[in-house]
């Protein structure tokens, strides 16, 4: 039973909101002292983190000086203030900032600046605005830029992150445009929160009071203690006793209940956090499998704004299609084997059908599909063997954002001297992707019996014919005429006996 303050539930023994849900009834309350003058509605701002000074050297200075004991603010034609240069970015002996200890930190006329700084957040809530003009020396951005920029098409990050930066852009650029300087009240057009990559967490099993641990399996039959421990000793469940016996000085007389030879880990998916000792370093991984299949495997774990677990293990896969990617431009022996051979229809249809998903998968921030479809195009042309420039130069293109570094090798042993990365994307021709052919699935009594594949521009009746009129049919009908047949263009052909 839900406790008496939960939103959604009606009030009772409340007076004048007795029969009102609580969500209603609040308005109805500060109407109600409104009315007997005994309040008035108002709205709280509330700044996060609203402590702007800082006592450390990075961040802004403050424009500020202190004249006789009073702070004053430097004038505008002396601006910027720069940071100057410091012996060490530690605070001084007697506990002041890092600032203090710069020699002269002082204004023209001697006044003391004040030596804390801005906070991070103070030059990163406007950056955005200044990449539309980052060479104006005059001025933070020309009207001339920002008139022709305007805002932020698409911003993309956390949703941590959108409750610290997010927040105080947000109010910056509504200042700027109170002011004048900023065009659009509001900095993005469009904001996508990525979802978190989570941490999968390996269980260790200790029975309690002893240093004695039980695999997973067993665990029911002891009293046991669940125990977090580091998954880089963890491998498909399988606990390294020894890794383990050396991960803590207290563990190295563990002793194991094992299941099958083997001590089998439980798990759990969780926030990625030290202190639950399954977060992954990407530095290892990319030594073992390089940085393109790090970056596919992150994009392929899911939809972008969902939270998604990490499993080392799935990283083979991607690896896989890594090498089977690079074996159509080589050989067995490594040997650089694209031809200047035409592409045939089939192979041009593969291209042009990879080229359309991933223009759509871009345009959607659907990157785990993207890659998905670089697999299957990578299977498909494997099947044909198809090894041809055409078709390979594109595929190259196609897939430079998501893995960079193969890329631009493979672009390279193509025979270009410039980046890939200046290339066009790839045209779209949808007459490729014109079917003249259908591929129809011919049943008896509604079971499938064999495939026929005919002209797509055939009237019913002609598909009824040549369907009636296949070899394969004669087995079915036995020398007799059907009762009835069902055709329907381009989906199915059932004849019933």
């Amino acid at each position: 039973m839900n406790s008496y303050d939960v939103k959604d539930e009606i009030l009772i023994n409340s007076g004048f909101l007795n029969g009102l849900r609580v969500k209603d009834a609040i308005p109805a309350v500060i109407q109600k002292i409104n009315k007997l003058g005994l309040g008035k509605e108002t709205i709280n701002f509330r700044l996060r983190d609203a402590i702007f000074s800082r006592q450390r050297y990075w961040g802004e200075p403050f424009p500020v000086y202190f004249k006789d004991g009073v702070a004053v603010t430097l004038h505008e034609s002396e601006l910027p203030l720069c940071l100057p240069e410091v012996d060490a970015y530690l605070p001084t002996e007697t506990g002041e900032p890092p600032l203090a200890r710069a020699k002269n930190w002082k204004t023209r006329e001697g006044y003391p600046l004040e030596t804390n700084t801005m906070p991070g957040f103070a030059g990163s809530s406007g950056y955005y605005l200044r990449y539309m003009d980052p060479r104006n020396n005059r001025e933070y951005f020309s009207e001339k830029a920002v008139n022709y920029w305007q805002d932020v098409d698409l911003y993309i990050g956390g949703d941590e992150h959108a409750v610290g930066h997010l927040i105080y852009s947000r109010f910056w650029n509504k200042f700027l445009f109170d002011i004048g300087l900023s065009v659009k009240e509001e900095p993005y057009k469009r904001l996508v929160n990525q979802g978190k990559i989570q941490g999968r967490s390996s269980i260790v099993y200790r029975i309690r009071g002893t240093n004695k641990f039980v695999s997973r399996g067993l665990k029911e039959l002891h009293d046991t203690l669940p125990m977090h421990v580091d998954v880089n000793i963890v491998n498909n469940d399988i606990l390294d006793l020894d890794a383990f016996r050396a991960w803590r000085s207290d563990l190295a007389d563990a002793e194991f209940v094992l299941e099958e030879g083997r001590y089998l880990c439980g798990f759990a998916v969780e926030k990625m956090s030290k202190s639950l000792y399954n977060t992954i370093n990407p530095d290892q991984l990319i030594e073992k499998y390089g940085a393109d299949t790090f970056r596919l495997y992150e994009m392929f774990l899911g939809p972008l704004e969902q939270s998604k677990p990490w499993d080392t293990n799935g990283i083979e896969g991607v690896f896989r299609f890594m090498r089977k990617f690079w074996r159509l431009f080589h050989d067995e022996h490594n040997q650089f084997i694209v031809s200047d051979e035409k592409p045939d229809l089939p192979e041009l249809r593969i291209l042009h059908k990879t080229i359309k998903k991933i223009q759509d998968d871009i345009e959607r921030l659907s990157f785990n599909t993207a890659v998905s479809t670089f697999m299957i195009c990578v299977n498909e042309l494997a099947v044909l063997k198809c090894n041809k420039r055409a078709i390979l130069s594109d595929l190259v293109v196609l897939i430079t954002p998501y893995a960079p570094h193969i890329a631009e090798e493979l672009w390279n042993q193509l025979g270009h001297t410039e980046s890939v990365s200046g290339s066009s994307f790839p045209v779209f021709k949808p007459e490729y992707l014109t079917e003249s052919t259908f591929e129809y699935p011919v049943s008896f009594n509604g079971k499938t019996r064999f495939k026929l594949e005919l002209p797509v521009d055939l009237s019913p009746a002609e598909i009824e014919k040549a369907a009636l009129e296949a070899r394969e049919s004669e087995k079915w009908l036995e020398g007799k005429p059907p009762r009835k047949v069902i055709v329907v263009p381009k989906k199915i052909i059932n004849i019933v006996l």
